[in-house]
């Protein structure tokens, strides 16, 4: 379903675990991110685009390479793919592909397309690097810590913050490849709002939302949740409890974090 509508942004929301993917339109492209989860959805997704497109070109900017994050990316294959140069060069994209079978054999799940690890055609190198399309910019910085290979995308002028899957307001943060890395990684978001303007914070997971007082709070609890964490405060999984609606269904994952920040 279409979860966010304004102006040049377009957010899909899917039923899993409230994954997004945001759509923005400029005069020069169509700008998307990870095209996800299930077969309906994704279709959703491809007709909006094929709706829009008109004769301008398709942009894929993958946020990190989790298997939910690429699962639709076959779908689009006219697109012209941005990633980080760690999600081009990573050794375990036929564990990934892996995991997309494994869950479509779990739920008797059809595609019509075949699902398949991502080319890149633009590598993310270097923090604050940009790429130009028309007026529009993008500017990209690497977020490691939930992954090694994510990044970060904002995009002028229209004031928008693609963050991955961080500073949800679903998900307390996953730490999958690195706390000290998170660490660093939520302190670099705070340099971002302070040297962009940001009117729009579009989550991997959860909730857009325009309001600075919802953004900020976000960067707030993740900070207060690594630090807590590190401090291994035994009151964090009540904080938790009460933050987040299905913490319960997280709940082996804040387990993982808790060995991870030791």
């Amino acid at each position: 379903m279409i979860q966010f509508k304004d102006k040049n942004l377009t957010v899909f929301q899917s039923a899993l675990y409230k994954t997004t993917t945001a759509v923005i339109d400029t005069e020069e492209a169509l700008i998307m991110t990870d095209p996800n989860w299930l077969p309906e959805e994704v279709q959703e997704i491809r007709n909006y685009i094929s709706q829009h497109i008109g004769n301008k070109k398709l942009y894929i900017i993958y946020t990190h390479s989790d298997f939910d994050h690429i699962i639709g990316a076959s779908a689009f294959p006219e697109a012209y793919v941005v990633a980080s140069e760690e999600f081009s060069n990573n050794e375990h994209k036929e564990e990934i592909k892996k995991q997309i079978e494994e869950f479509d054999q779990k739920y008797y799940i059809y595609r019509n397309y075949t699902p398949a690890y991502p080319n890149v055609d633009y590598q993310v190198v270097n923090d604050g690097e940009t790429l130009q399309i028309g007026n529009v910019t993008l500017y990209f910085y690497k977020s490691p810590g939930h992954t090694s290979d994510g990044i970060f995308t904002v995009i002028e002028p229209y004031g928008i913050f693609l963050s991955g899957d961080y500073l949800s307001d679903v998900e307390f943060p996953f730490i999958f490849s690195g706390y000290q890395d998170y660490v660093s990684t939520v302190d670099k978001a705070i340099r971002i709002f302070k040297e962009h303007p940001i009117y729009y914070h579009v989550p991997g997971h959860g909730t857009t939302t325009v309001d600075r007082k919802e953004i900020t709070r976000r960067v707030e609890i993740s900070r207060y949740y690594l630090e807590q964490l590190g401090k291994g405060n035994e009151q964090l999984e009540e904080f938790c409890q009460k933050e987040y609606d299905f913490f319960e269904g997280m709940r082996d994952i804040h387990e993982s974090n808790k060995a991870k920040a030791d």
